[in-house]
């Protein structure tokens, strides 16, 4: 908690007071339940308006391929700027510890976020095996399509180009950052479009794992568990590298003249 701006009598100017600690440390424990209660929400719609998207349309064939696409889009965008500004909208264990690996997020909130997400995962697959008649054919999680090395491989690619997009407008401050939410979004929807047909575009470990528990599917889970941290992990590699400082484009380029100010 902040200090007070009035000190009491006995408290000698410019001391910590004695209960600053216990509050501070209330704050922190509170901010960090808020971003886990976060994670597990954003994690439990992305996952029942996705993978019921699926369903419905194997149960149905109201939404079409198409519109999968568009549906998983959307809600990524849509949880972004719902909770973002509380948990940073991970959503997904390989970014979680992407982030922490280049910096971005503390190692020693990683296990809560993943347990979070894993959770938001499983109440979401459990809530739609409940809802619907859920059959084989219907299954809403990822397997493989042909060779696992060929899934393992297309997951890798779309986590790269996930993470690099997400460096790009979340961690960058010379980016847009009103506009993570429909880079994000638009990025899965363009992976899902390319990479759905083959691996099933997961690029998220809790999104694979989550149906394959509760349906007890589990062909070709080691895809999807090892491909996207890999993914990610490079895609950030990647941006990093390309990212050589932190200063503002119009520095950088000062030279040009469609960037010079008019005096």
């Amino acid at each position: 908690m902040p200090w007070n701006n009035e000190l009491s009598e006995d408290t000698e100017v410019g001391k910590k007071p004695e209960n600053s600690d216990t509050d501070s440390s209330s704050e922190t424990t509170i901010q960090i339940i808020q971003k886990i209660i976060a994670e597990v929400i954003g994690t439990f719609f992305l996952i029942f308006m996705g993978c019921g998207s699926v369903v419905v349309n194997q149960i149905y064939g109201s939404v079409t391929f198409p519109g999968v696409c568009v549906v998983w889009g959307l809600i990524v965008m849509v949880m972004v700027y719902s909770v973002g500004h509380i948990s940073g909208a991970h959503f997904n264990p390989a970014v979680t510890v992407t982030f922490a690996i280049f910096r971005h997020f503390p190692y020693k909130q990683v296990p809560l976020y993943i347990m979070a997400q894993l959770l938001g995962s499983l109440i979401a697959s459990g809530t739609l095996s409940l809802l619907f008649s859920v059959t084989s054919e219907a299954y809403f999680g990822t397997m493989p399509v042909g060779s696992d090395i060929r899934s393992f491989v297309t997951e890798i690619i779309i986590s790269f180009l996930l993470m690099f997009v997400i460096s790009g407008v979340a961690t960058d401050n010379r980016a847009i950052g009103e506009l993570a939410g429909i880079a994000v979004g638009m990025t899965i929807m363009l992976n899902v479009f390319v990479a759905g047909p083959v691996s099933g575009a997961s690029m998220n470990p809790a999104r694979s794992l989550g149906p394959a528990i509760v349906m007890r599917q589990f062909k070709g889970i080691w895809v999807y568990i090892v491909g996207p941290p890999i993914g990610t992990i490079l895609g950030a590699l990647c941006y990093n590298i390309i990212r050589f400082n932190d200063k503002p484009l119009r520095e950088i380029t000062k030279t040009a003249s469609f960037l010079k100010s008019k005096n």
